[in-house]
């Protein structure tokens, strides 16, 4: 068990706004790593950080690590950044959307 601790605020922002859940961002990860030849395997997909972000996604509160916490910050202040404060459903441009969706908020989706 980790002796990390994470405060309520910053675990609710994140899993507020990291908005696909684990089997989501798995199954993005994987769609946009596949190339017309071959696709790329589960455990390799996406960025490094996109995959700490399902790591994160997959593990409970008690068992965060300090690096996790950070990137937690990390992931919330980057789609803040990207959508604001009070983020509604908005298309954007394909790329930043994919860019988003590969921290694991998708825009498009409802709050």
């Amino acid at each position: 068990m980790a002796d990390t601790v994470i405060d309520d605020e910053l675990w609710d922002e994140f899993h507020a706004l990291v908005n696909m859940n684990s089997q989501e961002l798995r199954d993005w990860l994987a769609t946009a790593d596949a190339g017309e030849q071959s696709e790329a395997y589960t455990d390799q997909t996406g960025s490094e950080r996109s995959r700490t972000v399902l790591e994160v996604l997959g593990k409970r509160r008690t068992d965060l690590s300090e690096s996790d916490v950070a990137t937690m910050r990390s992931v919330v202040d980057e789609i803040r950044a990207a959508r604001g404060d009070e983020p509604e459903p908005t298309a954007g441009d394909t790329a930043w959307r994919h860019r988003l969706m590969s921290l694991g908020h998708d825009p498009l989706k409802p709050a």
